[in-house]
């Protein structure tokens, strides 16, 4: 056995521990279909989500943790589950009068309000695509319509047929009375209408193949439940799926873990095993809310791509996925300097640390090379001190500082200036809020104003940092913290700020000289310029 998987099989990241059921799964035999599969649904409704990329990058870092650990050849299908009725009109696209006439339609069945597609199921589907091969993710991309009408899902519907009562034990006491009066697992496909049908299913014959249901005009019909006439309700859809499809690992939110419980219970009923995988938390907006669609509250995919690398994002999902966490626009500096924290240890760690290291799981054990002594806080300082607008801006400082980078020899250095620059644009400059200093803080930056005036040219980032922190300790503060405090709400307009002493060496000791003799020339500071 190699040491890499020797240090693989200890490893305690979390997609190694997800990765290690998968192992047990099949530690007698390999699985007869001769590979092991993962799977993230969507129901393509709507447009890709923050939701979407988070089950794909995490499922992702499971199936790679997982290559280290077996030599069991992988697969990753991202289903869309395209073949649902439109349940609504969604708000935020073009052309609803003509959706709301096809209500209740297969997705793949109403026409394409935006007009480049087949259908909108195909619109959305395309958009899917689209979003994930952005990201470089490697899957297969399957379309239930595709399975259900090419008679792929044919043997497993007819399995649920024969299971049909045995099903209904374990769905009928989830539901309310009411829909329990009406429920049956198939939803037939009106071949009049076209619509994806809730109606009774009065009969079911599973050696014919065939349901009898009341049809909407209280007529009986009696169907094939193959070939796509009909298709299944979301939970038995599910197991189904798993069943059919021989699914080995699938995640979903806290929120799914009683229709998981239920999905399983189906999929055992037709003979299968249930796929591994676990529930992950959900995600949370400013106020401590559960982040929703419907009310648009977190933020998105592309909102956190305009000001932070999508590396960045990719490590939010990946730490603590079981606790619930704040997404929403402040979390996005510190999950930015996280990354570089992470990939920056990287050459120096031992085999062993380094598939702990979050970067291993996001660059799939290959972190590029990112030598990035400039935090993105203190980036976002500068733009703040600067009150930059142009990249150029930044750019003046940053040579003085490094004098052999240039946005050509530092790529991703130029990147993440013009996300600070985004990201203070939007939220930093409408917050700024400058205040005068008290008479303790006056005499502490007045003696650093004065060493600024006579410090060495040539001083570097550490030893401004620990002259400031003397004139800290040699002035009546009540704690360290609110010298440090002081020096970023009076200087920067901002309760929060970077490590000072490098950002004296970054914005220059002039320019820093400058700025607090601003601040103290004024009886109201900063505030009054």
């Amino acid at each position: 056995m190699s040491s890499d998987r020797q240090y693989a099989q200890a490893a305690r990241a979390w997609p190694f521990e997800e990765a290690r059921k998968l192992v047990t799964r099949y530690e007698k035999a390999p699985p007869a279909k001769g590979y092991v599969l993962f799977e993230t649904g969507y129901g393509p409704s709507g447009l890709p989500h923050i939701g979407t990329f988070g089950e794909v990058v995490r499922t992702t870092m499971v199936r790679r943790a997982f290559q280290r650990l077996s030599d069991i050849p992988t697969r990753l299908f991202a289903f869309s589950d395209d073949m649902d009725g439109l349940r609504k009109v969604p708000t935020n696209v073009p052309n609803q009068e003509m959706l709301a006439q096809h209500l209740g339609k297969p997705l793949t069945q109403v026409p394409d309000p935006f007009g480049t597609h087949e259908s909108f199921g195909h619109h959305n589907n395309a958009m899917l695509r689209g979003f994930l091969d952005s990201f470089g993710f490697e899957y297969e991309f399957q379309s239930a319509t595709e399975c259900y009408l090419s008679g792929r899902f044919d043997q497993a519907l007819l399995d649920v047929l024969r299971h049909y009562d045995s099903i209904m034990e374990v769905m009928l006491p989830s539901l309310r009375e009411e829909r329990a009066a009406t429920y049956s697992p198939f939803l037939p496909v009106c071949a009049r209408t076209g619509r994806v049908l809730q109606v009774p299913v009065l009969r079911h014959d599973a050696a014919a193949g065939t349901i009898v249901y009341q049809d909407e005009d209280g007529s009986e019909v009696e169907t094939l439940v193959t070939g796509g006439r009909c298709k299944l309700q979301w939970k038995p859809d599910w197991a189904m799926r798993w069943h059919a499809l021989g699914v080995d690992y699938e995640m979903s939110g806290k929120d799914l873990i009683p229709s998981v419980e239920l999905a399983g219970k189906i999929c055992r009923i037709l003979g299968s095993r249930p796929p591994e995988g676990f529930n992950y938390e959900l995600f949370l907006d400013e106020k401590g809310q559960k982040i929703s669609k419907s009310k648009g509250n977190g933020l998105s995919v592309e909102e956190w791509l305009a000001y932070a690398p999508p590396e960045s994002l990719a490590l939010f999902m990946f730490q603590k996925p079981r606790a619930a966490k704040r997404l929403y626009f402040d979390v996005i500096p510190r999950a930015v300097d996280d990354y570089l924290t992470f990939v920056g240890k990287f050459p120096t760690e031992a085999a062993a640390q380094r598939l702990e290291n979050p970067a291993w799981h996001i660059h799939n054990g290959q972190p590029p090379e990112i030598h990035q002594d400039l935090s993105y806080g203190i980036l976002l300082n500068l733009a703040s001190v600067a009150n930059a607008e142009e990249k150029s801006q930044l750019w003046g400082f940053i040579t003085r500082y490094r004098p052999e980078a240039t946005p050509a020899t530092a790529p991703f250095l130029d990147k993440l200036v013009g996300y600070a620059i985004n990201y203070y644009r939007d939220f930093v400059k409408p917050a700024k809020t400058f205040r005068a200093p008290d008479e303790t803080e006056r005499a502490a930056l007045a003696e650093l104003l004065a060493y600024l005036e006579r410090a060495p040219e040539d001083a570097k980032a550490d030893a401004l940092q620990t002259e400031v922190y003397e004139i800290g300790k040699r002035h009546p503060f009540p704690e360290l913290r609110a010298w440090f405090k002081a020096l970023y709400e009076v200087l920067l307009g901002q309760e929060q700020g970077p490590r000072f002493g490098s950002f004296i060496e970054l914005y220059g000791k002039a320019e820093t000289a400058a700025l607090i003799r601003k601040a103290l020339a004024s009886p109201k500071g900063l505030a009054a310029e």
